[in-house]
This record gives structure tokens, sequence and C-alpha cells, in this order.
């Protein structure tokens, strides 16, 4: 039972900073909260026009579908991701992990048929509970073990498709429907990728313990204390990283009816972007599902928009790194860190 209050991320206190001198700052609480919040749906509607006035056939409902399916990689990866970054961690290996999961699909599916889905899934869900294991029993930092985990799945990758691409005929009915079969004028990966944010909010939201992620993030010894399994949470947060990066390599080979060892492998970056643009805070505690695809949506228009806009793709990278860099700035709670290092 677990004993502790259940505040949300976004419902935190609303006392006044105080400034060095003892004043009570100029901006409560609350207020650069509510900021915080709105802050990446307001870049995302900035951007969308910007892009739109360069290249007005943007919001048409063509591009719309193009530029929302190439987001649903980058959303399930971000959302995987997000639990990890809830607990003050992060995962490194969530893309080589996409990559695996469409070698795994490839290979069992000509066999399988649909039951290859689920065996990807929970192959990938055992796999991200090992690097979680291996972090919170060998007390070894995240960005460690994940690191290593990245080179290490990437190369049984490699060698379980030959270092070659896998292209799938046989058995590419249990997956095609994903980006062939559409609603409402958007492939139905785009609504299963809706429908999964909208599954990790109801989750988060209304289940007794759904808020456990951020406590551990807010104060792991404090949550230990109050009764909460903090290593039990911390491994699950890894589990359901890579849940969620097999059901993105799933996406990823039914957009592409192909596997290859490193097909997922570019989208690592923006997955951790959309996490921190959504505004997740990277120390932890704070962040949810529906910013997370908040925040993939502003990375994929941020990839997709530039060159739509017919923008040189130097000045795209330029841009992508201040986003981010600014995102993190904003999102980053200072009140937390004795030192920034």
């Amino acid at each position: 039972m677990i004993a502790v209050a259940t505040r949300t991320s976004t419902e935190r206190p609303t006392t006044e900073t105080r400034a060095p001198g003892g004043a009570a700052a100029a901006v409560p609480r609350a207020t650069r909260d509510r900021l915080r919040l709105a802050g990446p749906s307001v870049v995302l509607v900035a951007l969308v026009l910007l892009v739109a006035l360069a290249e007005p056939n943007f919001l048409s409902m063509n591009a719309l579908a193009v530029v929302s399916a190439q987001a649903v990689p980058i959303l399930l990866l971000g959302l995987g991701q997000m639990f990890v970054i809830l607990t003050g961690g992060i995962d490194l290996s969530v893309a080589a992990l996409a990559s695996l999961a469409t070698v795994i699909l490839a290979t069992a599916i000509g066999s399988l048929g649909p039951l290859a889905v689920v065996v990807t899934l929970v192959a990938l869900t055992l796999i991200g509970a090992l690097t979680g294991l291996l972090i919170v029993f060998g007390q070894v930092p995240s960005f460690v073990v994940s690191l290593g985990a990245l080179g290490f799945w990437g190369a049984v990758a490699l060698v379980a498709s030959g270092s070659t691409t896998i292209y799938i005929s046989e058995g590419y009915d249990a997956i095609f429907w994903l980006s062939s079969w559409t609603a409402l004028g958007l492939p139905m990966a785009v609504w299963a990728g809706v429908a999964a944010v909208a599954a990790v909010f109801c989750a988060m939201r209304f289940s007794p313990r759904g808020n456990v992620f951020h406590l551990v993030g807010l104060g792991e010894t404090a949550a230990m204390m109050s009764g909460v399994r903090t290593r039990v949470v911390r491994v699950g947060a890894f589990a359901l990283s890579g849940f969620f990066a097999g059901a993105a390599g799933i996406v990823l080979s039914a957009q592409q009816q192909s596997a290859a060892p490193q097909l997922a492998d570019s989208l690592l970056l923006p997955a951790i972007a959309a996490v921190l643009v959504g505004g997740c805070a990277i120390t932890g505690g704070i962040g949810g599902a529906w910013r997370v695809l908040v925040g993939a949506l502003v990375v994929t228009v941020l990839r997709v928009g530039g060159s739509v806009a017919g923008i040189d793709p130097s000045f795209q990278q330029i841009v992508y790194g201040v986003v981010v860099i600014v995102a993190v700035a904003v999102t980053l709670d200072r009140s937390r860190l004795s030192i920034i290092k």
C-alpha cells in the first residue's frame, strides 16, 4: 500500500521562489509550471504555421498523413524512454532495440504469422527488463549500461540478419494494415500510436499506483521509505522501454516492408528529444504521455518541415539543436540540483 502523497508531476507546490537576497521571485512557481506546460504546444503550432507559410500544401491531408506516420516510431520510442526518464535514468539502447525488433519480426513472421508480433514484443520487453536488472542490482549508472546495451544488441541484430536487409513477403499480411489501412485519412499506425498514448495516460492518471514512476524520480529515498518498491519500478521502466521499442520496430517493418539491423538507429536522438521537447524533465519526476505526443510532433515537424520549406539541411540541424537545448534549459528542475555540471 503506497502511503505517500498522490500529487502528479504537474501539481507542484505553489510556493513562491525566493531570490538570493530573500525577495520573492517575480514569477510564482505555479505560473512558471503553467507556462512550461503550454510551451511545447505553442511551439508546435508556431512551427506548423511557419512551414505552412513557406509551403501551403503542408496543411493538406496527404502531407499531414505523411508527417503523422513518420512521427509514430519516434512517439513509441519516446513513450518508452519517458518511463525511464521519469525515474531519473536514461535508456540509450532504445533505437538499437527497435532495429533488433525488426530483425526478430522479419525472421519469425513467415512461420508464425501474427504470433510473431507477440513474440517480438515479449522478447524486447525481456531485453529491456534485463537492462533494468543490470542497472538496479549491479548499481551501475543507466547511461553506462544502456550505452553498452546499444552496442551489444546492435551487434546481435547484425549477426542475426547477416548484416543485410530482410524483405518481408510471407506473413506480411499480419502487419501491413498498420501502414495500408486508413481511418479519417490517417494510417492505422497513427491511431495505434494515439491509442497507446491514451492508454498510458489513463493508466498513470487513474491507477492507484500510476504515479510511482514520478515518485521515484522526485525522490527515490523518500519513495522507498514510503513503501514503494523502487527497484521493481525502475526495472519496470526499462521493461516498458523495451516493449515500446519493440512496438516501434513493428511499425517500422510495416512501413518499410523490410527489416534491417540499423533501420531505427537514427531515431535515438529524436526519441530523447521528443521526451524533453514535450516538457518532461531530464532530472526525472515530471512528464506524461501527452507531452511526449506533442514532443514527437514537434521533432517530426522540425525534421520534415525544414525539408518541405526548402531550408538548407545545415540550418535545419542548427534549428534542431537550438530547440533541444532550449527545451532542456526550460524544463530542467534546478531546485533539485545543488550544482549544474
